[in-house]
């Protein structure tokens, strides 16, 4: 793995090591930098396929595809995609798949975007009203037996999770000025 990884923090770790235990096969993402430890450990990794995305709804499918072929894949994506998968998430209650997503959160702790906060605001209702459970890890010392759970939950009993990453778990984000 590249020097980053090392310098991720452990939380992000933690949610790479619950995948590789778990057996995932596929991670489907649209590049963001919460999930980035991750991401850059799935490209690192010869059993797992990473999958960029251009839109976040493609990644429900992903998922679904793998499933059909036996295969486990999770999506990672920010809480403000979640309202481009909203109508892909009927494919999954369809098909009746299990489904595992990491979100990570915008628009809530120290948000300096207002563009982010009506979707942040609304992620976990528009995802429980789509039937998928909802999970929140807001603690770091919380991530890994949270998102451990969620995986299991989706992957032993077939639930569709999504396991929220909160704000306050990637801190304050600032507009950069070049």
């Amino acid at each position: 793995m590249n020097s980053h990884s090392n310098t991720a923090p452990d939380w992000q770790k933690a949610v790479f090591n619950v995948l590789k235990a778990g057996g995932v096969n596929q991670i489907a993402y649209v590049p963001d930098a919460g999930h980035s430890h991750v991401i850059r450990s799935a490209i690192a990794d010869p059993d797992i396929i990473d999958v960029v995305l251009t839109t976040e709804e493609e990644g429900v499918a992903v998922c679904s595809g793998a499933w059909l072929g036996g295969q486990r894949a999770v999506l990672l994506m920010q809480s403000s995609g979640v309202g481009n998968c909203v109508n892909m998430f009927s494919l999954l209650q369809a098909a009746d798949f299990p489904f595992f997503t990491l979100v990570t959160m915008r628009g809530e702790y120290a948000e300096f975007n207002p563009w982010q906060s009506p979707m942040g605001q609304a992620t976990q209702a528009a995802l429980e009203l789509m039937g998928i459970q909802v999970l929140r890890v807001n603690k770091p010392e919380e991530v890994q037996e949270i998102v451990s759970a969620g995986f299991d939950a989706a992957f032993e009993a077939g639930a569709k999770v999504a396991v929220l990453l909160g704000q306050e778990l990637i801190g304050r984000k600032k507009w950069e000025r070049k």
